[in-house]
């Protein structure tokens, strides 16, 4: 039993299920009810079991079966905490008359197509794209463009899909190898969409709103290495500062993303890249950031994505009289994966001291472990290991980061 009542969560993450939202609104006296909006969860999450909700309802075709067993709970928001709920998530908290973003601009949040010509007809600056659903036609265009190209599904999420193409024949292969596959979430990827390679820094803003008001909770920016055939390789997330001009003009560019394509309440994450002429959407995901951003954040700031959340949806006046806060950092963070080269049975990882060694080394997050096949990394699901670096300074962070990649490499790697 709970004491305030009930929150509706929306095909919760497997990194929520480790202590995210639920623990969150837990700790705040709501708890939690899971919606599964398929029979079937997608591949992705096809290991999860929800922990720690007070109960479950599995969406099986039927909303108003589903609406009417959500009412008895009377929830008093309806969340998603992944990428796959966020249209149902829309459309359940749009019928219960609750705080909702609409079903109205559902397929802008999730489709990468309309996401980015919703935001374009806003007037903000996007990539140049092409909904592909034609080899020819593909490299026509690419021809036109003449500049690097990215290729992905249209509704997918993470790294999955997305190729890096420098010619029109690059492009077609592309094409052909991802029409007709399945993304992440199991969706047939009938369409796919070609973007501008956007060539610039990379931030990930996370951000909770509330009738239209939004604060930003934590930036990051990512850099990047090509490594395994793979341009654009994440190597690292490191925590910034609220602070500088160009964090500013990412922030309000960051902001009239969210009123473009509609979304007024919950958390939000935004990727854009610096571009010569301003910043460029990436993509803008309507829930949490993913990973352990939020705790991480958490630790570093005091406060995270997560309870800003929280209180948007239980204590209204409380967010929006702090809104306007900015963020201070206590002590810096970065996040810095290993890049495996290497394919075997992992045998252990060699420096790995040496990593420990390291002035702001907090932490090592295995993936993979000793006695464990060991594969090259493509993707942000083939990480081998995760490096956790914090200090009071934001330069040793920097350093250190740097000496990380420095350290890895074949040599890193004991392999059978």
């Amino acid at each position: 039993m709970t004491q305030n009542g009930y929150v509706a969560l929306v095909d919760a993450s497997p990194t929520d299920l480790s202590g995210g939202l639920v623990a969150a609104f837990r700790n705040a006296g709501y708890a939690c009810v899971h919606v599964q909006s398929t029979p079937v969860r997608p591949q992705l999450y096809r290991s999860v079991e929800p922990a720690g909700c007070a109960a479950e309802i599995v969406h099986r075709g039927d909303l108003e079966e589903t609406l009417r067993e959500l009412s008895r709970y009377r929830p008093l928001a309806v969340v998603p905490d992944s990428e796959y709920g966020v249209p149902f998530a829309d459309l359940l908290s749009e019928r219960l008359r609750l705080p909702t973003n609409g079903t109205a601009g559902s397929e802008a949040r999730r489709d990468k197509f309309a996401m980015a010509e919703k935001i374009a007809a806003a007037g903000l600056r996007t990539a140049r794209q092409l909904l592909v659903t034609d080899a020819d036609e593909l490299a026509a265009w690419h021809g036109e463009l003449n500049t690097k190209i990215v290729v992905k599904p249209v509704g997918s999420a993470g790294s999955d899909g997305v190729h890096y193409c420098d010619t029109p024949d690059e492009a077609v292969r592309a094409y052909r190898s991802l029409v007709g596959t399945e993304n992440v979430f199991g969706q047939r990827n009938d369409t796919v969409l070609a973007q501008e390679y956007l060539a610039g820094t990379e931030y990930a803003v996370n951000m909770v709103s509330r009738d239209g008001r939004h604060h930003v909770c934590d930036i990051w920016t990512s850099t990047h290495i090509t490594a395994n055939g793979v341009l654009d390789l994440c190597d690292g997330m490191l925590l910034l500062p609220y602070e500088g001009e160009e964090t500013e003009r990412v922030v309000r560019y960051c902001e009239q993303l969210l009123d473009a394509l509609g979304i007024r309440h919950g958390p939000a994450h935004a990727q854009v890249r610096m571009v010569p002429d301003g910043p460029c959407v990436v993509e803008v995901a309507a829930r949490m950031g993913g990973g352990n951003l939020a705790h991480y954040a958490h630790a570093s700031i005091g406060e995270s994505q997560l309870n800003w959340t929280v209180d948007a949806y239980t204590d209204p006046d409380r967010f929006l009289a702090r809104c306007e806060d900015r963020y201070r950092v206590r002590r810096f963070f970065a996040g810095a994966p290993m890049i495996s080269p290497v394919a075997g049975t992992l045998k252990g990882y060699r420096r790995l001291e040496e990593l420990k060694k390291l002035e702001s080394f907090e932490g090592v997050r295995e993936f993979v472990r000793p006695g464990e096949r060991i594969e090259p990394t493509v993707n942000d699901l083939t990480y081998p290991l995760l490096v956790e670096l914090r200090h009071d300074v934001l330069e040793t962070v920097r350093r250190d980061l740097a000496t990380v990649r420095y350290l890895d490499g074949p040599d890193f790697y004991d392999v059978a």
